[in-house]
C-alpha cells in the first residue's frame, strides 16, 4: 500500500515588493516522510514553510494539503488536524504553567469556552501528561514556562504539537537556538516522536550535519528555486559545495 500525497507543489511563486522569494517551485512529499530544507540565508525556506502553514499566501501556482487546494481549508479545526508548526522561537507564553501551553494543542477542537475554562480548571490534563511524559518533562507540569531551559520550552513545544496532532509538521530552525548537545537530544526526540506517530516532517536547518544524519531526503532551495531534491544520502559533498557557494564566486 502506498503513502498518500500530503505536500503538492505546482510551480508555487511568492514574492515581496520586487524580491522573488519562491520561483516555480514543484515537489511532492508522501506521509511519512522526513524531509529537510536546506540551503543559504534568505533562500526562500521560512517563506516556503509559512506558504504551506498557511501564513503567507502564493502568489502563482497551486500547493494542496492532502490533495486538498490550500485556499479550501478553513483555518480551525481542519486545518490544524493536517498541519502544525514548530519554530526556533517556541512560540510559547512564558507566564502560564507548562500544562496550559500544551494543551494549547487542543484549541481548534475545544473552541472559546472550554479553552478559557482550561486556562482555571486544565481539562484532558491526562493527555497533557502523557505528552510531557514522552518528552521527559512529566516533573515540570505546572512550573511557569518562562522558567524552563530553552531545550526544555522546545519540548513543552513538541508535546503541545503531540496534544494537536497534525498530520504534517512544519518545523522552522527548531534548534537553532539551543547549543548543540541539547539541539541533538532535542532533534533526536523529535524525529522519534514523528516517526511513531507516522506523521510527516518538513524541517529547515542550517545545520547540514543534522540533515545527513536524521533525515531521509534533501530539498535545497537557492535564490527562491530548487537546486536539488534527492533521498539524503546521494547528496554529494560537491553539491553542498554549490549550494552555499557565495555569488562572487560563481
Amino acid at each position: 500500500m502506498t503513502s498518500k500525497t500530503m505536500i503538492e507543489a505546482k510551480n508555487i511563486s511568492k514574492h515581496f515588493e520586487r524580491k522573488i522569494a519562491l520561483s516555480s517551485l514543484s515537489f511532492s512529499i508522501k506521509q511519512g516522510e522526513m524531509v529537510a530544507l536546506i540551503g543559504p540565508s534568505g533562500a526562500g525556506k521560512t517563506t516556503l514553510l509559512n506558504s504551506i502553514a498557511g501564513l503567507v499566501p502564493i502568489h502563482s501556482g497551486e500547493l494542496l494539503i492532502d490533495s486538498k487546494p490550500i485556499a479550501t481549508y478553513r483555518k480551525g479545526k481542519i486545518f490544524a488536524k493536517k498541519v502544525g508548526v514548530i519554530r526556533q522561537q517556541f512560540d510559547l507564553i512564558g507566564s502560564i504553567a507548562v500544562i496550559h501551553n500544551v494543551l494549547a494543542g487542543r484549541l481548534a477542537d475545544w473552541g472559546l469556552f472550554k479553552s478559557l475554562f482550561s486556562l482555571l480548571v486544565p481539562q484532558e490534563k491526562e493527555l497533557a501528561l502523557y505528552a510531557l511524559e514522552r518528552v521527559g518533562l512529566a516533573d515540570k507540569m505546572y512550573e511557569i514556562t518562562s522558567t524552563l531551559s530553552g531545550g526544555e520550552q522546545q519540548r513543552v513545544a513538541m508535546a503541545r504539537l503531540m496534544v494537536q496532532k497534525p498530520e504534517v509538521i512544519l518545523a522552522d530552525e527548531p534548534v537553532a537556538s539551543l547549543d548543540p548537545a541539547r539541539a541533538e537530544d532535542v532533534l533526536a526526540m523529535l524525529i522519534k516522536i514523528i516517526s511513531k506517530e507516522k506523521q510527516t516532517l518538513i524541517a529547515s536547518l542550517h545545520s547540514v550535519e543534522y540533515a545527513r544524519k536524521y533525515f531521509t531526503r534533501i530539498i535545497a532551495l537557492k535564490n527562491g528555486e530548487i537546486l536539488f531534491d534527492l533521498p539524503t544520502e546521494k547528496v554529494t559533498d560537491n553539491l553542498l559545495a554549490d549550494l552555499y557557494r557565495l555569488k562572487e564566486q560563481e
